[in-house]
């Protein structure tokens, strides 16, 4: 399996160390300390990087190549992009400007004129973000328990309920002209066949931003709570199609499908965070005159060093196997075991990674005067979010073992 880049791409993921290294890591600090300022130059900065990469992005996705080319490199160029971001800063790479998991899901199972009308000239203006709603008050990863509700009534949907650890949600509907995907049922009665995703745009009357969250880390992203009482969308706005049925792959389905493209983007931002953690710990260890010794017998080593290389080689299997389910994606090959898979043991490794380099620097390293300790704070979201260390190991053993959920919960 290739995991080499074409020289463009090689590039690409040049720009975003740089913007990483001269961007992002100076203002680290401020902005996890003012958790819910904007830093508007960098949102400006990245707004044009961020033109610009959709600007090229078709040159990366195959569609002008014939099989003999290979296959698309979009995924695993994505993924070493976002290394590099939360390399420099987890909560600000999420808080950059785009259409977010709401646009995934309407590129997914959108009409052409949804992707159009939502996506066609989102880079157009000044800096807009998309944000999709899923979690509720009462539930978690199980998202077959959404009790938000849409209801027809003529030419409109409306939709009652409330949504909470939406990413970018205050940034999509109160900040800028972006737009959220909610998801609600028609039936509760009807189970998960009954949950379509709708478009809520910036601006709908009856949708508020009733709370944004203060959090233990990514603390530069927002985090809010969405309020829909009443709120009103054109009936066109139905992701997917308006008859319940059991089987096929549109409106929850379908969304649920973006997961296997979004799970290895959240390993990657999360391995970029351990990165960041075990090379200034290194780094550390190097000005204090202490070498990892890699050719020494283990029986010869230290235990440092023996932790310093555990570290290092947890970390390049979680890349490994993220850049696998990147590239089974990019070929057009079902991966939602390898992308599961990516995020369980991404999530599990940089969690360990960063609290050992904290321990590994002692005070100094749960001081504020390092990054470290933020970065240990940061790198737990992996674990949590895109759906659950838990959820993922249940979708990897029911992959392995052919069961359905029904049969393995």
């Amino acid at each position: 399996m290739d995991f080499s880049l074409s020289e463009e791409a090689q590039k690409r993921i040049a720009m975003s160390r740089m913007a990483a290294e001269a961007m992002m890591r100076p203002i680290s600090r401020q902005f996890d300390e003012e958790e819910h300022t904007d830093p508007w130059d960098f949102f400006n900065a990245m707004w044009e990087v961020s033109k610009g990469n959709q600007q090229a992005a078709e040159s990366f996705t195959g569609s002008k190549k014939d099989k003999k080319s290979g296959p698309s490199e979009r995924t695993l160029l994505a993924c070493m992009q976002i290394e590099e971001l939360a390399w420099g800063d987890a909560g600000l790479y999420l808080s950059i400007p785009n259409p977010g998991l709401g646009g995934a899901a309407i590129q997914a199972v959108g009409t052409p004129e949804q992707k159009q009308r939502f996506l066609g000239n989102f880079y157009d203006d000044k800096p807009r973000w998309g944000a999709m709603a899923i979690t509720e008050p009462h539930f978690g990863s199980d998202s077959k328990q959404v009790a938000t509700t849409a209801v027809r009534d003529g030419d409109e949907w409306v939709l009652n309920g409330t949504k909470i650890f939406c990413t970018a949600g205050e940034r999509a509907l109160v900040k800028s002209d972006g737009f959220v995907v909610v998801w609600a049922t028609l039936d509760k009665s009807r189970g998960r066949a009954a949950i379509k995703p709708f478009i809520v745009p910036a601006g709908t009357p009856g949708v508020e931003i009733s709370k944004v969250e203060d959090k233990h880390g990514i603390r530069a992203s927002d985090t809010a709570v969405i309020q829909l009482d009443d709120a009103r969308i054109p009936a066109d706005n139905i992701l997917g199609k308006e008859e319940i049925v059991e089987k096929g792959t549109s409106g929850f389905k379908g969304v649920m499908a973006t997961f296997d493209s979004t799970r290895p983007i959240v390993a990657a931002s999360g391995i970029g965070v351990a990165r960041a953690a075990l090379e200034l710990v290194k780094e550390t260890l190097a000005e204090a005159g202490i070498e990892i010794r890699y050719e020494a017998h283990p029986k010869q080593m230290t235990v440092l060093e023996k932790e310093v290389i555990d570290m290092e080689a947890q970390l390049q299997a979680a890349r490994l196997l993220t850049y696998k389910a990147c590239n089974m994606m990019d070929r057009g090959e079902r991966n939602s075991r390898e992308a599961s898979m990516a995020k369980a043991n991404a999530g599990a490794a940089v969690t360990h990674i960063t609290q050992k380099c904290v321990e590994l620097l002692g005070p100094l390293g749960y001081s504020r005067k390092l990054l470290l300790e933020k970065w240990m704070r940061d790198a737990k979201i992996t674990d949590i979010y895109e759906g659950t260390q838990q959820i993922n190991q249940l979708i990897i053993a029911r992959s392995i073992l052919g069961y359905s959920s029904s049969e393995l919960n």
